[in-house]
Formats: structure tokens, sequence, C-alpha cells
């Protein structure tokens, strides 16, 4: 039985019939995917792009807005927006500005300007944590909490939700099978143990947290508030309540990571629920889609830092390096972009217009399975949304991994993308951005019901 309830053998029926669709009206991007086998590793510029539903690499030549246009010629709705990164549209009039005002004024120079400091100001307001600082992606501003975060409690192991995902930070690729901590699966070129400074328990399980943290060795609990890689799994009620008492009870300081949760609203979770992090981070989209990322903390993590920094540089008799920070970290190029993001961007507006239509979605969504009398689910955050292949939405991360059923997923998305609508690869999530139209809403709905009728007319579809 698979998770869906629709049978094997009719989606690779159904995924054969479209992956040759795709082949026939794609001809520049099966020339361009020949072309890039003979130079790049897997024929695209990082390996993951091989990874969609489509049997060669939709090659994009231009995206503006809610929308992109392939090399062949083919418009998209894009419901993807570069999985998060343009959360906010593809090239949006504030950015494309801000990138001509700085392209002539110098893109990095190691050294602040007036930008870091409206930047920083404009953070604190809207997150409400006093203290920033800028990296380049969320990978990094995780890493660089958490070398923080040891360095003030003395403490080595970090703590993490299985299934949680915080970019490429080592710590983090830890996920819990039968009551230990393992290797996230698919993990190359690890050369250490990361069970003996990590551990992974699951999410909204309050007792495996405290059983966890009462070790008293933990120097942190990195989490998403809502976890949305694995599958998105909502909190229960009072759960991020009882994790903010928890992590303080026994010392343990709370780094909330916003990076795909800002689709919540301007101030993330973190403002909307009331979090209370020690410190918080944020990436992808905070600057528009220009690389870059931040990362605050409370005025008591600020007081800390410093004398963490100040008993570093006694013992090094003031010689050391932090191990944090890179060349292009808050180059001037990315303050601007950021500046423009947080000022004209990300506002009230925005999101009200967003929200409104990714509750649409879902609610179609939910018409939609229920006419076709599908045992799937429906969950939502902010404006984003996504259809799960169980009965009952997730609320752990291996009860959202144990809904996965990764052919007919590919298969839906590619039927879309033939149909010029593109969704979130790898798992069934769409995100709405303030281009987003309630026709593409419309449209994305009915061209999933047609794929679903398709699909369920085919003989054995539906498992007894």
């Amino acid at each position: 039985m698979t998770s869906s309830g629709i049978a094997e053998a009719a989606v690779q029926l159904f995924a054969t019939r479209e992956r040759q669709r795709f082949l026939d009206h794609h001809p520049r991007c099966v020339a361009l995917a020949e072309r890039a086998r003979h130079a790049l590793f897997g024929g695209v510029p990082m390996h993951w792009m091989s990874d969609w539903s489509t049997p060669v690499p939709l090659f994009v030549e231009r995206a503006e807005g809610a929308r992109f246009f392939d090399v062949d010629g083919h418009e998209y709705v894009d419901f993807c927006l570069g999985d998060t990164g343009s959360m906010f549209g593809h090239s949006p009039a504030p950015i494309a500005q801000a990138l001509r005002e700085q392209a002539g004024n110098g893109l990095t120079s190691m050294l602040p300007g007036e930008d870091a400091v409206v930047c920083g100001e404009l953070l604190a307001a809207r997150f409400g944590l006093p203290y920033w600082q800028v990296a380049t992606t969320a990978t990094d501003a995780n890493r660089f909490v958490l070398r923080w975060a040891r360095a003030i409690t003395g403490r080595k192991t970090l703590l993490v939700f299985d299934g949680c995902y915080h970019g490429t930070v080592d710590d983090a690729m830890v996920r819990w099978r039968a009551g230990r901590t393992v290797h996230r699966p698919g993990l190359l070129g690890q050369a250490r143990n990361l069970a003996k400074t990590s551990r992974a328990v699951p999410f909204n399980d309050l007792a495996a947290l405290e059983a966890a943290l009462a070790s008293g060795d933990v120097a942190a609990l990195l989490c998403e508030p809502v976890m949305t890689n694995i599958g998105m799994v909502l909190p229960e009620p009072g759960f991020m309540a009882a994790v903010r008492e928890l992590t303080r009870r026994y010392g343990t300081l709370l780094i909330i990571d916003e990076t795909h949760t800002l689709s919540t609203g301007p101030g993330g979770c973190t403002q909307a629920w009331g979090l209370e992090p020690d410190f918080l981070t944020v990436g992808k989209a905070i600057a528009g889609g220009v690389p870059c990322a931040v990362y605050g903390c409370s005025a008591a993590m600020a007081q800390a830092m410093q004398l963490a920094r100040q008993h570093a540089s006694e013992l090094s008799h003031g010689h050391g390096h932090s191990g944090m920070g890179t060349t292009l970290s808050a180059n001037a190029l990315a303050m601007h972009c950021l500046r423009a993001s947080l000022e004209q961007l990300m506002s009230p507006d925005a999101y009200a217009h967003m929200l409104a239509l990714a509750a649409q979605l879902a609610a179609g969504l939910r018409a939609l399975l229920a006419r076709h009398a599908l045992p799937w689910s429906v969950t939502e955050l902010g404006a984003r949304c996504e259809f799960q292949f169980c009965a009952v939405p997730p609320r752990t991360g291996a009860e959202a991994e144990a809904a996965f059923h990764d052919s007919l997923q590919m298969t839906l998305h590619l039927y879309l993308i033939n149909r010029g609508i593109l969704i979130t690869p790898f798992h069934n999530m769409t995100l709405c951005c303030p281009d987003t139209r309630e026709a593409d809403v419309d449209r994305l709905i009915a061209t999933l019901d047609a794929a679903l009728v398709e699909l369920l007319a085919l003989p054995g579809a539906r498992e007894a």
C-alpha cells in the first residue's frame, strides 16, 4: 500500500506520458541539457537542480514577479518562488532599483555604511531583538550563532528536531531513529560522528525534549517554529511556549530559524506568536532574493557575546580568530538591498495580499481533495500551504516523512509544469507572493483537478 492510496502502476503509466510530453515541448531544454553534461557535474551548476520532476532540467530565461519564462518560450505561474528565496516575487521593483543604485557605488569594501545602521534599526523594530549581525546565507547565520551559543554556555551539544532544516549546517544533519540520534540518510563526506555533539528529538514531543535537555549539556536548541522541509508540521497549541520554558529551565539557549517561516507575517512567527528567542536567524528572502542573511540577539546575549570575545582574546593574547564571518558578509550591495527590502518590500500590505491568496488556495485544495474523496490533508502557514498524502496533518517529522509518495508527487509536479505551473519541488508546498493573482490560484486548483481526474480514471488507480 502507498501512503497516498494511489497505485504505483497507475502513477508510472501517468508519469511516462508526462515525461514524453515535456521532452516533446522543450527541445531547447533538451539541447542545453546535452551540452551542459559535458561541462557541469550532473549537467547543472548545483547537483540538486537535477532532482526535479522533469526528465531534463527546466532551463529558465527570465523571471519577474510571480512568473518566469523558460528557454523554449513557455510562461509559468510560479508558486515555488525560488523555494522561498523569491518570497516577495522575482526581481521586485525596490530591489531592482537598489541594485541599479549600488552598482556604480561599490559592491564590497569590508566596511560599513549608513545602510548598515538603518538595517539594524529596522530589524530590531521588526523582530523585537535589539542587536543584529549580517551574513551571506542562512547556513552561515546558523553556523555563527551556534559558535556564539557554545562560547557563551561552555557546552558542546546542539539539539534539533527530527526532520529539521537549517541549511547545510553540519551539526543539524542528524535524525532521530528508534530513540537515538543518527546521521541524516545520504549525508556525504562526514568525517566525524555528529551524534557525539548533536541530538535530535521528535517535534511536538515535550517529554522527549525535556529528557534531552535534562542532561544539562545542551548549549542551544536550534529550531524552526514550524517544520517546513520534511513536509509542513505545525506546532501543537502551547508547544512553542513550553519549548521556551523548558530551554530556560535547563540553561539552554533558544535559536529560532525564521528563514522559511517568514511567510507568517512581517515579523515572522517570533512576533506573531511572542516566541522570545535568545537568537533569531533569517536568510533567503530577507533581501529580496539577493544573497543575504541576518541574525539577531537579545541584550543579555549581546553582553554574553562581548564577554566571550574578551575571554577568547585574553587566551590568544589578542591574536585569535572567532571562526565567524566571510569576506563578503554584509557587503555593500547586499546591505543596500536589505534596506530596500525592509523599508519597501516586506510591508503589511504585501503580506495582507499574500496571506489572503494562500488562504484561498488552501480552501480550494481542501475542496478539491473532498471532491475526489482523497484522504489527504492541507497545512497552512501564512503565505504558504501544502497538501500531504495523509488524512490528518502530521505532528512530527517522522509522520510527515511516512506520508511521502515520491513518484506520485513528482508526477503531479511534472503535470503542472507541462501546463505552465511550478510548485516547490521535493514536497507539495506552494507560496504566494505580492504579484500572485487570484486567477493564478484558480488556475493551479483547476489544473491539479484535471490531473487527478486523468490519474484516477486509469485502471486500478485507487488501491483497495
